[in-house]
């Protein structure tokens, strides 16, 4: 724990405009892969703000498609423009202005065309893309989740840190984060999540608490065990 809080602490004193967005090594080469690939990845936020919460997004490839295209929500977009929801080509698996990504889920192959459809439809349609709040939500958090439920055969395990995806606004009964099973919630204040891909789990003014086939999910920490995709790729 001590050695996280340092990390956190070093990145958060990071001049954001001098932070690495480099790859890491965890996509394909589009020029090299032809087939279709879809990824969702997260990444500690800048500042202090990574303490307690990750940035997510949902990074697309078509089959024979020469680049990566990634949909994500970034609030300061508001700042200029009406929406801050960013479709666009960069690195799918590029440092989040310094912090390394994680990859929570990733498909390939057949079928995954038809995915990646869905996926622009459901990014398209995000019904929070005007506003932003960085707690309890709407955030990229609750945009990444919107894309898994849209899409659940994307089987997405998000974080604990993954603070906002529990976000569905007025509406008290939904399914999971990840489309799947049952969630009841309070303005994503409060919430209870069962499902055979998030498991169990509590949400208590954001701090969320859970159990499910990839671990222990607690606050600040995310997840104590494999990330969702391993686990995911062993079945």
């Amino acid at each position: 724990m001590l050695l996280f809080l340092s990390t956190a602490a070093s990145a958060a004193a990071q001049d954001w405009r001098a932070a690495s967005r480099e790859p890491v090594g965890l996509a394909p080469d589009a020029k090299v892969v032809r087939e279709a690939v879809v990824q969702v990845y997260g990444a500690r936020t800048r500042g202090l703000k990574g303490l307690f919460g990750v940035h997510t997004w949902v990074a697309v490839k078509p089959t024979d498609a020469p680049g990566w295209t990634v949909y994500e929500v970034i609030g300061w977009r508001l700042r200029y423009s009406d929406s801050a929801l960013a479709v666009r080509t960069r690195d799918p698996d590029g440092r989040w202005f310094g912090s390394e990504p994680e990859l929570y889920a990733e498909k390939r192959g057949a079928g995954v065309d038809t995915l990646i459809e869905r996926i622009d439809k459901a990014a398209r349609s995000y019904p929070y893309a005007k506003e932003y709040t960085l707690w309890p939500g709407p955030n990229s958090n609750t945009f990444t989740a919107w894309i898994a439920r849209a899409v659940p055969e994307l089987q997405v395990d998000l974080p604990a840190t993954a603070v906002g995806k529990d976000y569905i606004g007025s509406t008290f009964v939904s399914t999971a984060p990840s489309g799947t099973g049952f969630q009841f919630t309070l303005g994503g204040v409060f919430s209870v999540v069962a499902s055979p891909v998030d498991g169990f789990e509590l949400n208590l003014l954001g701090l969320n608490f859970g159990v499910s086939g990839t671990g222990v999910k607690l606050p600040m920490v995310g997840r104590v065990g494999l990330p969702h995709f391993f686990e995911t790729a062993k079945r």
